[in-house]
This record gives C-alpha cells, sequence and structure tokens, in this order.
C-alpha cells in the first residue's frame, strides 16, 4: 500500500501537472470504484484544479466550487500519467481522468478491487474521510507521546492506526521500529520516556528520508515505481537476509496477509517473537533465540 513518502510524491507530481488546469472528464471503468453517490461524480467535469493534498494515505484534489476526488490506492491501486489518452485501455485501468494538461489513470493489479474514489463536498466532506491520525513527522515531542499513550497497543499497531498517526503503513512502520531500536510488540504504555523520544526521532528520520530519496528518484517525472519493497530498507520484505546494522538474519512475524520484519539482534535483544503459523506447529519447540532457530534448521 502507498503509504506516507510515495503519497507524498504523487501529490507533488500531480501538483506540478494539474494545478489550474481544468478537469475535462471523468469515466470510471469499474463501478466498485466509486464509493459515494452524494455530489454525483459528473459535478466535477469542467471544473478547474485548486489545490491538491494528502489526507492520510488519500490524495485529495480540490475543484473550484469546493468540490474533492478523493483516491484510495489501497494496496495494489497506482496512478499513471500520459499526456493524452491510450488508444487501447488495458483491463486494469479502473478510471480515467482528462485533464486540459493530459490524462491520469488508476490502475489496480490482481482481481481483488479494493481502490476508492469517493466525491465529497467542501472541507466538512472531507474531514469526514481523515481518520483523524495526527501528523508525526511535523507533531512536537509532548504530541507524539499524547498520542502514543492514548491507549496500551503494540508498537505496530500504534504506528499503523491511522486514528492515531497519519499515512504510516505496514512497510515504513518496519522501518521505523528498526531504527528506533524497538520491538513491534512492544507496549506503548510501557515505553520509557527515553523511548517515546527515540521513537518520535526515528519516525522523523525515516519518512523524510524516503519522501527526499523518492524525491530525487523521481527527478521531477511521474512516479511509475511505487511499491512497499524498495532497495535499501533496513528490514521490510527482507526476511532472512542480514540486517544491513549488525548482520543478523532478519526475522518476520505473519498474521493473514500481512507480515511484520524485524532484526532480533537490534530490537528484542536476541529473542524471537512468535510467528503465529510456526508457533502453532512448533509449540513448545517454537525457538527463543537466533541460535536455538539456527540450530533447528540443521536438524
Amino acid at each position: 500500500m502507498p503509504e506516507l513518502p510515495d503519497v507524498a510524491i504523487y501529490v507533488e507530481a500531480l501538483r506540478d501537472r494539474v494545478m489550474g488546469q481544468c478537469l475535462e472528464r471523468v469515466v470510471v471503468r469499474n463501478p466498485f470504484l466509486l464509493r459515494s453517490a452524494t455530489p454525483p461524480l459528473d459535478l466535477a467535469e469542467g471544473r478547474e484544479v485548486r489545490e491538491v493534498r494528502r489526507v492520510g494515505k488519500r490524495i485529495a484534489i480540490g475543484l473550484e466550487g469546493g468540490l474533492w476526488l478523493v483516491l484510495h490506492l489501497m494496496i495494489a491501486g497506482r496512478l499513471h500519467w500520459r499526456k493524452s489518452a491510450p488508444k487501447t485501455v488495458p483491463r486494469n485501468v479502473l478510471a480515467l481522468f482528462q485533464f486540459s494538461s493530459g490524462v491520469l489513470t488508476l490502475t489496480e493489479a490482481g482481481s481483488e478491487r479494493r481502490a476508492a474514489l469517493h466525491v465529497v463536498a467542501g472541507e466538512e466532506g472531507l474531514a469526514a474521510l481523515d481518520a483523524g491520525g495526527i501528523d508525526a513527522i511535523n507533531a512536537g515531542e509532548a504530541a507524539f507521546a499524547a498520542v502514543l499513550g492514548s491507549a496500551n497497543h503494540t508498537l505496530k499497531r500504534a504506528l499503523t492506526d491511522p486514528h492515531l498517526f497519519s499515512g504510516i503503513g505496514n512497510a515504513y512502520s518496519d522501518e521505523i521500529l528498526h531504527r528506533a531500536r524497538l520491538s513491534p510488540v512492544a507496549l506503548t504504555l510501557k515505553l520509557t520516556d527515553a523511548e517515546a523520544r527515540r521513537l518520535h526521532q526515528a519516525v522523523r528520520d525515516v519518512l523524510d528520508r524516503w519522501t527526499d530519496r523518492l524525491r530525487a528518484e523521481a527527478a521531477g517525472g511521474f512516479p511509475e515505481k511505487v511499491t512497499a519493497f524498495r532497495e535499501g530498507m533496513a528490514v521490510h520484505g527482507r526476511y532472512g537476509q542480514p540486517c544491513p546494522d549488525c548482520g543478523a538474519k532478519i526475522q518476520r512475524i505473519r498474521y493473514r496477509a500481512n507480515e511484520t520484519n524485524y532484526c532480533p539482534q537490534c530490537q528484542t535483544g536476541g529473542r524471537l517473537l512468535a510467528d503465529r503459523a510456526l508457533s502453532r506447529l512448533l509449540r513448545e519447540d517454537w525457538p527463543r533465540t537466533i541460535e536455538e532457530l539456527e540450530a533447528l534448521k540443521r536438524r
């Protein structure tokens, strides 16, 4: 799922291309994409773009008259920019937005249709789609700590909860926790003040670093290589590979379709966290340390 750094770069690229331009036509090719009925989508046509902003993991395109088109790409949705409409429209294109400056297309890989388009009126309509999480990059230490301590969750859950923090998902939460040297299953209410400060700084460092890096990679072009797995990440998507800081093998916790990656040496004092699938299978034989895991593999 595109997270804050990816969405921020999408927003910047769209601002460069559609601000002050007319939205001439919108074609929705999959009925499941449009998740709102009022205002009707056709009201957006013929209006000038006045603003483009990020709302959590959503991209909001503001039109004259206070109308907003709000896109949520979910896991597999991606945006593409062309100077003109394609002669043949691929099956994975869910919608086309024809601006006076070019065409924005929304695609979604796979068979599940999770991407969403809402049409809302005014700031109130836009606010209704905002889960309310704070911008952790710009929030001060006190505000960050207050939100972190508002409920007792694991750090992984807290960072990825859009009601607490805006725009952080599975990939960058792994990177943040590795940078902060904190376990993904540590509880928010048990953090020391020093650990909370370290986590806050890690959020800012990781999100700023990756936003800058993705901006440099785009180099003024439209971002086309948006993915949750990027070369240069420390732990996310790197199960079984060496930690770039200590060399220990990256481990994982799997739950349904989600996977948390972490370094046991850097984050959990060498202790392995129970993976639901494997720990059910191994029961009391579940290894507690990296050394026990390696010994088990050699049996």
